[in-house]
């Protein structure tokens, strides 16, 4: 997607390739219009009107697509995926529609993490016409973010640590004019003690550091987004299995996803002031890794007593998200691939959502459905919080029990946000383990769109 405007351009009656877009209730008054032939071509492919079905029909010397949709007269963001992925390379255009929420699915759909493959595809893009031109560029971004979040879940840990977290961030700090600090070191030991703590026994080039832009104007809302950046979890001393650590390049899923919302609030103009933080660090296991059983500082002065090296990106996030708060911005918003009893809440499509405030998860919700990004709420529950009782410290970072994972998860990072704050969690997934039409296996974006929604609706 490297010109993304070769897969979508306005409408201005150049030729295209027709696309008819049938339900099952419509199909048999579409056949109608057909002459014999096409009738018969159309049954000859089987193509009965059902979702992501399609057929080819010849008209004269050219053709057409008949596609089948849940309801053609309201697309889905993921109802032309599909065909974009499976077409001729061409020109098209919806016959009697505009595409509406289906651009996205168009532009994803044609997504491909071929960065190491020798023999690339050498096929030309599908491009979908619009006469809905104000459409296009919103359209696009969305598409580039979540490819952007693709691209760096997908890419492996050797080739995606914290220095390359922190490329990405100063890209985009050169491009948007923003201002980048990045803490490591001797520093980083003092100022973030859980951050450094948990990536001190990766190698040199792999150190941990914190990561932070600032963009726009200071007069406008202060928000801030933090994005979990553990480039690969090894578990530490509380190692992993080799089955646990197959996927765990994508661990730094949070902080792809806080890049690439900070691209679409900056992209866009957003009248805020953004905060964007990524603690970023390698759990690796060395002489000086942190053991269970230590008590570590933390930025905030609590005391946090090692239960599990295996919970450390709640550690690296409580430092982040208490630099956040130091600020005082209204709202604060992190994503993290933070537990796997989310995902056996959930499923892996689902993130869990947490907040503080009612309202700000109902913004977050109807977002997500209004996009087809949706989440699911999980509770904050005091009740649960004995469960991260210490006997020699103020918190345990695990609890004893494997009761309500994420939500004690969540009342860890509670703990360093400052009261008053709105605040909302995402434990996300950040993968796709089977391909869906516009969302191919492997690294992805679950929560983001839900949110730029939500910011565009409070500040656009």
């Amino acid at each position: 997607m490297s010109d993304k405007h070769s897969l979508i351009q306005p409408d201005r009656g150049q030729p295209a390739t027709p696309i008819h877009l049938v339900d099952k209730k419509r199909l048999a008054d579409f056949t109608k219009t057909l002459s014999a032939p096409q009738r018969a071509t159309l049954a000859a492919q089987k193509f009965e009107g059902d979702g992501y079905a399609h057929a080819i029909v010849p008209d004269g010397d050219a053709w057409f697509v008949v596609a089948g949709v849940a309801d053609p007269a309201r697309l889905s963001s993921w109802c032309l995926a599909k065909l974009a992925e499976i077409l001729p390379a061409g020109t098209y255009r919806l016959a009697d529609a505009e595409p509406g929420a289906a651009l996205l699915g168009w532009a994803t759909g044609q997504y491909r993490f071929d960065r190491y493959k020798a023999d690339k595809p050498k096929e030309g893009p599908r491009v979908l016409l619009t006469k809905e031109v104000k459409a296009i560029d919103p359209a696009l971004a969305e598409a580039a973010a979540t490819a952007l979040v693709r691209d760096l879940v997908n890419t492996p840990a050797e080739d995606m640590g914290p220095a390359e977290l922190e490329a990405q961030a100063e890209s985009l700090a050169k491009t948007f004019n923003a201002e980048l600090r990045v803490t490591r070191g001797d520093v980083l030991e003092r100022e973030y003690p859980m951050i450094h703590a948990v990536g001190r026994a990766a190698e040199r080039a792999k150190a941990p550091r914190l990561i932070e832009l600032e963009w726009g104007d200071p007069q406008h809302p202060r928000i801030a987004v933090v994005g979990k950046g553990v480039c690969f979890d090894s578990g530490g001393l509380d190692i992993k299995p080799s089955s646990g650590m197959l996927l765990m390049k994508k661990d730094m899923g949070g902080a792809a996803h806080a890049l690439a919302l900070a691209r679409l609030i900056m992209e866009s103009g957003l009248k805020v002031r953004l905060h964007l933080l990524v603690p970023a660090v390698e759990n690796a296991i060395a002489g000086n890794a942190f053991r269970p059983g230590d008590v570590l500082r933390s930025r905030a002065g609590i005391s946090v007593e090692i239960g599990n090296t295996d919970a450390e990106g709640r550690l690296i996030l409580g430092d982040a998200l208490t630099r956040a708060g130091e600020d005082k911005p209204e709202f604060i918003l992190d994503f993290a691939t933070l537990t796997g009893a989310a995902r056996s809440a959930l499923g892996p499509d689902l993130p869990a959502l947490f907040t503080r405030e009612d309202a700000t998860a109902e913004a977050l919700l109807q977002a997500g459905e209004a996009c087809d990004d949706p989440a699911w709420r999980l509770p904050l529950w005091n009740g649960y919080r004995e469960y991260l009782k210490s006997d020699v410290a103020d918190l345990n970072n695990s609890s004893p029990n494997a009761f309500a994972g994420a939500s004690v998860a969540a009342l860890f990072l509670d703990r360093f946000v400052p009261d008053g704050i709105d605040w909302a969690h995402f434990d996300t997934f950040a993968w796709r383990p089977a391909s869906k039409p516009g969302r191919p296996k492997g690294g992805d974006a679950l929560g983001l769109r839900a949110s730029w929604k939500l910011l565009q609706a409070r500040y656009g």
